[in-house]
């Protein structure tokens, strides 16, 4: 039988590995039967030169006709993707993360250095410790953020290192620096920042510690996951403030901007529910 070649985003023609796809499946929360069951149907549909775009789609189409809540935890990297184009919805789910950490945060922030000043993208305080964010948010989710970025940062956060900035009642000087990225960090990017002690989270990264595991660990769904929302539901809830899947079952009056029936609420907030209820069913 002849080798099934799979094209990749990069247009690189690859040998299909089963094992990998199983394994995505297996993350969506389905049980073990139920991954084995779309494995067949997906493995079924492929022929040589299909892409990895193409292949995931069957797989969420799948996911979804079982439980849309497969599909959304399935779809939680194109979901983290759909926070922009800009990137200002990525930078508030950023914050949401310093939430469960108890940080109080704040976007969009100019603080002076010591010779110009600089916005940054998200400030986080808790207890004596000021953390300081750059997000690089990328439409491409397998991009790779080079080196030059933290390289970039380091200098900023040298420039407003020893200075106290007061925020809810608080001063104090900056403690923490962080650059958080939806895609991947390049290895030498990785490898400065190790070295001078800048923060770093991205899909994949740090091991144990990357955003697809947080967001696993801790329910931090973007409210982009759902699949039972249409597109411009999304921007609405976005624009009203409902960043995580959390805040939607907590605010059931922000349905009515959505002006939907009590049916399809309801089945909105089944897959809500749902969704952050099978994190405890995975394990780690």
């Amino acid at each position: 039988m002849p080798t099934l070649l799979i094209e990749k985003y990069t247009g690189e023609l690859v040998p299909f590995e089963p094992q990998i796809l199983k394994n995505s499946l297996a993350k969506s929360g389905a049980s073990e039967n139920e991954v084995e069951a779309v494995f067949k149907k997906v493995i079924h549909r492929l022929v040589s030169g299909m892409t990895t775009r193409e292949i995931y789609q069957i797989a969420f189409d799948e996911l979804r006709s079982i439980r849309k809540s497969y599909a959304a935890r399935y779809n939680l990297k194109k979901a983290l993707r759909d926070l922009g184009p800009e990137g200002y919805y990525f930078e508030a789910w950023i914050a949401r993360l310093f939430n469960q950490k108890n940080c109080q945060t704040l976007q969009g922030v100019t603080l002076q250095g010591h010779a110009v000043s600089h916005e940054i993208d998200v400030v986080a305080v808790n207890d004596n410790e000021l953390h300081l964010g750059e997000c690089k948010f990328k439409n491409d989710s397998n991009a790779k953020t080079p080196v030059t970025t933290p390289m970039y940062f380091l200098s900023r956060f040298n420039d407003l290192k020893n200075i106290a900035f007061e925020f809810f009642g608080k001063k104090m000087q900056p403690t923490h620096p962080w650059i958080f990225t939806n895609a991947h960090f390049s290895s030498d990017a990785i490898e400065f920042s190790e070295y001078y002690g800048i923060n770093l989270m991205a899909w994949n990264y740090p091991p144990g510690n990357s955003i697809k595991e947080r967001v696993d660990r801790i329910a931090l769904y973007p409210i982009t996951c759902l699949t039972s929302l249409t597109a411009h539901q999304t921007q609405q809830l976005l624009k009203s403030g409902i960043v995580l899947v959390k805040e939607l079952i907590d605010n059931r009056k922000v349905f009515e901007l959505l002006q939907v029936s009590p049916a399809i609420e309801e089945e909105i907030l089944l897959e809500a529910q749902e969704l952050v209820g099978i994190t405890s069913q995975v394990s780690h």
